[in-house]
Order: C-alpha cells, then sequence, then structure tokens
C-alpha cells in the first residue's frame, strides 16, 4: 500500500467516525499533493508525499510559535493537533546518532575539506534524510564540522 492509499484509507475512516478535526488536517494533505500532482503534471510518489508532509508541519510550527506568542491558545492548540495528525505520515525520526553517522559517511564520500564543500555534502544527506529529520539542523551541524 503506498502512502497516498494510506492517507485515502485514513481519510474514509476519519468520515465515518466524524473526527472532523483529523478529516480537515487530512483533507488539507491530500489538497497539497494534488495540487503539486495537477501543477506538475505527475503522480505524487511516497517520497514526494513525505517532502510535503514535512512542508506543512515546518508550516504548522511556525504558526503555532506566532500564536502562541500572541497569546492565542485555541488556534495554537488546533495547530498542535493538525501537527500531530500529519506527522503520522512521516518515517520515524533518525535518531543523533544515525545523523552524525550519516554526516561522517557523506564527508568521506563527498571528500569535503571546508565550507566551501558545504552543497556537495547537503546534496548527499538530502535523500537519506529527509523527512526524518530537520534538515536546517544537519546543516548546521555540517557546517561545525566543516569549520574546523
Amino acid at each position: 500500500m503506498t502512502l497516498k492509499d494510506r492517507i485515502n484509507e485514513d481519510m474514509k475512516a476519519a468520515m465515518k467516525a466524524r473526527q472532523a478535526d483529523r478529516l480537515s488536517a487530512i483533507r488539507m494533505l491530500m489538497a497539497a499533493i494534488k495540487q503539486r500532482e495537477v501543477d506538475e503534471r505527475i503522480v505524487a510518489d511516497d517520497a514526494l508525499i513525505v517532502s510535503l508532509t514535512d512542508k506543512l508541519i515546518k508550516q504548522r510550527k511556525d504558526s503555532l510559535g506566532q500564536f502562541e506568542q500572541a497569546g492565542r491558545q485555541d488556534l495554537a492548540d488546533k495547530e498542535r493537533a493538525e501537527i500531530e495528525v500529519l506527522s503520522v505520515y512521516l518515517p520515524q525520526q533518525a535518531d543523533p546518532a544515525e545523523i552524525a553517522a550519516a554526516i561522517d559517511a557523506a564527508l568521506a564520500q563527498t571528500g569535503a575539506a571546508g565550507p566551501q564543500d558545504m552543497g556537495k555534502v547537503m546534496a548527499v544527506l538530502k535523500p537519506l534524510l529527509a523527512g526524518r529529520t530537520d534538515l536546517s539542523a544537519v546543516s548546521g551541524q555540517v557546517k561545525a564540522r566543516l569549520a574546523r
């Protein structure tokens, strides 16, 4: 079963169970998937769906921070619930040891010697860790390693 099929099945289950908040979050994800498929004239594969889900979660986290700063707890709770629903569709998160090992392997593979090689290293790491960790944090770790 593809990730798209799983999302469709979860949407049907949420409809039958009358879970309005869950259904709303899943429909938002399906709309983003369909929009990307129409715009690019493609059929979304699991990797694309994971990247879209990751993007939607990042948007929700940004909104969550802004709502909390503004004292809008009701909207913050809604964003938190959407993050929880969407997180189910991401692969298992990478642990710090796995990330460090991937960085070591990428540095060895690319022969990176300094900050100018940052792009090469991230090009190797992105497909390995996309959707499994925050790539901006990984980028910071790589930058620190290359600065040594």
